[in-house]
């Protein structure tokens, strides 16, 4: 589908706000960097209260006398490291409830992260895509047709539009309902969704109007898309139908503005849909454009 093709780098909801992933990562390496150092301190204070008690204790056990002084002395610094013990304690507490916070604050941007990349996702959708088909919108589908014209002109690369409109579709609305119509309009976008490539963008220009930008696209290639689109037939009521589109389309020239290009693939696309009303077969009269009209 085309929401798998959308560069979010460029067009997508990443540029909204501020890059809270970012902020979520240096977060998450603050709070590993006060763990580690946390549990390092704790590690060494009780090593150096471990040999602090020793070195008191040792002298005495070493000698096997019973000095009062020496005693008295013992006592005093047993007593200073059990005070150092408790300052660290609640130091240790208070180190705990800052890493508590910071997981609380971290837990809460994840949240609104999510809410604001559903929201901003949604919207998005909204504003790029058709809500039927799930192809490109006119609007979104243009503002591409103009980048990749400006790519293609800027590096010298072929590009290729082409149009395409369903024949007959108002005698479907009218004969089996609108909802027999939407089911058209929703497997012809899929079927031209699945013959261009990832490269190629697929845009519903509105009613049964479609536009594909193919860029690098030759025009042995476009026949290859069009032969991808055909053998369609829909039943409705126990009634097989068979539809028919026209097609036209047009190669990108260097001095084009999108109005020339979208001018010389509509004039061929209505030289295929007159071909088809005659029963007949014409050529374009503007090279290079080539028109065709394909049964489903």
């Amino acid at each position: 589908m085309p929401d798998q093709n959308i560069r979010e780098s460029e067009h997508g909801p990443s540029h909204l706000g501020v890059d809270k992933p970012a902020v979520i990562r240096e977060s998450l390496q603050h709070l590993d960097r006060r763990q580690w150092w946390l549990g390092s301190t704790t590690v060494a204070v009780v090593l150096l209260l471990t040999l602090c008690v020793a070195s008191f204790a040792f002298p005495g056990i070493l000698r096997g006398t019973d000095d009062g002084i020496y005693s008295f002395y013992l006592n005093q610094a047993v007593r200073a490291l059990v005070g150092l013990v408790l300052v660290f304690s609640v130091y240790l507490i208070y180190q705990q409830v800052q890493i508590s916070k910071l997981r609380s604050q971290l837990g809460t941007q994840i949240e609104s992260l999510a809410k604001v990349e559903s929201l901003a996702s949604e919207v998005y959708k909204l504003a790029a895509l058709d809500q039927l088909t799930g192809l490109y919108n006119r609007r979104s589908g243009e503002q591409r047709l103009a980048e990749e014209m400006s790519r293609a002109q800027r590096h010298g690369r072929p590009l290729t539009v082409l149009l395409m409109d369903l024949d007959g579709l108002k005698a479907v609305n009218d004969r089996y309902g609108h909802a027999a119509g939407d089911t058209v309009i929703k497997y012809f976008s899929d079927r031209v969704q699945r013959a261009i490539r990832g490269s190629d963008l697929a845009v519903r220009l509105g009613g049964d109007e479609f536009m594909a930008i193919l860029p690098e696209c030759k025009c042995e290639e476009v026949d290859r898309v069009l032969g991808r689109i055909q053998g369609l037939d829909f039943e409705f009521d126990e009634e097989k139908v068979r539809l028919r589109f026209s097609s036209g389309w047009s190669d990108l020239r260097p001095t084009d503005s999108m109005q020339e290009l979208l001018r010389r693939a509509d004039m061929a696309l209505y030289e295929d849909k007159r071909a088809g009303k005659n029963g007949k077969k014409t050529e374009s009269v503007i090279p290079p454009v080539a028109a065709q009209q394909t049964a489903i």
